[in-house]
């Protein structure tokens, strides 16, 4: 973990209610897809965690999406201003267990950490494909930067709006080699039981600190409890307790 200044070169809007944001400071940290940073905003008690999407040199990108009162003061920042970070929090996806044909799924908001790990995943030598699911059109964002890294994309909208209508478990291939995914709850218990292969899953959950001291964000696990900022928030399909 390290704690940054970080300046906002980019801040914008890219699908309903949810912005990029690109920031220039010491990434030195981020060394794993799946991490994510904890943001200090004035006004704000606690920190607002944020999955990395991207990092490449000392450029961080971010994508979330404006759910309250912290995440709506972040939308209406400029370029130029200023935000206090702590990097490197979590434990990422281990890329080492992909295989040659790795899964990748994304639900909403945790389609963003998704991306590094497409280019991580490429940079192996490995052919993921992604599905990225949404509720309906003007919620889609980053299919065609998912494409333009040269992979399979599959879009799932419930509404049946663009690509296969229903949930991400309804688009799931018959071949993988292993899946990886981040998503709401619901959505990550369904893929518990619809994938063929093991996986790794990341949690969202509300974190206090972002860093384990405040044992808020704790879960069971087949192996005890764990934190998921800490210890996850990626944890192994095999020790999930639902």
């Amino acid at each position: 973990m390290k704690q940054s200044i970080f300046t906002i070169i980019e801040n914008k809007k890219i699908a309903k209610d949810v912005y990029l944001m690109q920031l220039m400071g010491d990434t030195s940290s981020i060394t794993a897809p799946g991490q994510f940073v904890n943001i200090r905003l004035e006004g704000h008690f606690l920190r607002r965690p944020i999955s990395v999407c991207d990092c490449e040199g000392d450029v961080l990108t971010l994508i979330y999406k404006v759910v309250g009162k912290g995440t709506e003061q972040m939308s209406e920042m400029e370029k130029g201003e200023k935000l206090d970070l702590l990097t490197g929090l979590g434990n990422g996806f281990d890329t080492a267990k992909s295989g040659d044909k790795p899964l990748l799924i994304g639900g909403g908001v945790g389609v963003p950490p998704m991306y590094l790990l497409a280019k991580k995943l490429i940079a192996e030598g490995k052919k993921p494909s992604v599905i990225v699911g949404f509720n309906k059109e003007e919620e889609i964002f980053f299919a065609d930067e998912f494409a333009a890294l040269g992979i399979d994309v599959t879009v799932a909208t419930a509404d049946g709006s663009v690509g296969v209508k229903g949930f991400v478990t309804d688009a799931l291939p018959e071949e993988y080699s292993y899946f990886y995914t981040c998503g709401p709850e619901p959505m990550l218990k369904a893929l518990y039981h619809a994938t063929k292969t093991s996986g790794q899953l990341s949690f969202e959950e509300r974190m206090g600190c972002g860093f384990g001291a405040c044992m808020g964000c704790s879960c069971k696990t087949k192996y005890g409890n764990k934190r998921i900022c800490k210890d996850g928030p990626v944890l192994e399909k095999e020790e999930i307790i639902w």
